[in-house]
């Protein structure tokens, strides 16, 4: 089992997945995130056995709140366009082996699947029961990355729907 550590929660991988942290790396940090200023990273890139790729963010609103709401699914689109940008020349020109596979992996996958990993505030108000709509996020990362994935996915903890990996 592979264990990452992201914004306090753990997923777990099963061992024949490949998974990296994307925005700890050293080519995203040392040399992408250099190029101008305004240049985002997902969270976690995992390619499964079937060779999907799953691009993942993940959004803790339990903690703090970093993003607006409105502002969230435009967040996701940026640092999935980023995050496919570098791909190309890390499968190239990364300096870590792990991160040359990982990017080539990405980049050789049969299928591309954007994941919005959200967790919220138990209770918001009386009024709004939760802070975010996740149909509203799902809709607007739907409209802008259309072409990426058609299919985008919302989930939490609790409803994780039928993805492979578990979060705890």
């Amino acid at each position: 089992m592979q264990r990452y550590n992201v914004d306090g929660l753990s997923f777990d991988f099963s061992d024949n997945w490949q998974v990296s942290q994307y925005d700890v790396w050293s080519f995203y940090r040392n040399q992408v995130s250099r190029m101008w200023n305004g240049i985002k990273a997902l969270d976690l890139l995992a390619v499964a056995p079937n060779k999907t790729a799953w691009l993942i963010e993940v959004k803790d609103y339990r903690q703090q709140q970093r993003t607006k709401p409105s502002e969230l699914g435009d967040e996701v689109a940026h640092k999935v366009f980023d995050t496919l940008a570098a791909l190309i020349p890390a499968k190239n020109c990364a300096n870590d082996a792990g991160e040359k596979q990982i990017a080539r992996a990405v980049t050789l996958a049969r299928s591309l699947r954007v994941v919005l990993h959200l967790e919220q505030p138990a209770k918001h108000s009386k009024l709004r029961p939760i802070a975010i709509s996740p149909a509203d996020v799902k809709q607007k990362i739907r409209q802008l990355l259309k072409p990426v994935d058609a299919h985008p996915l919302v989930v939490s903890k609790a409803n994780l729907g039928a993805l492979e990996w578990c979060v705890n």
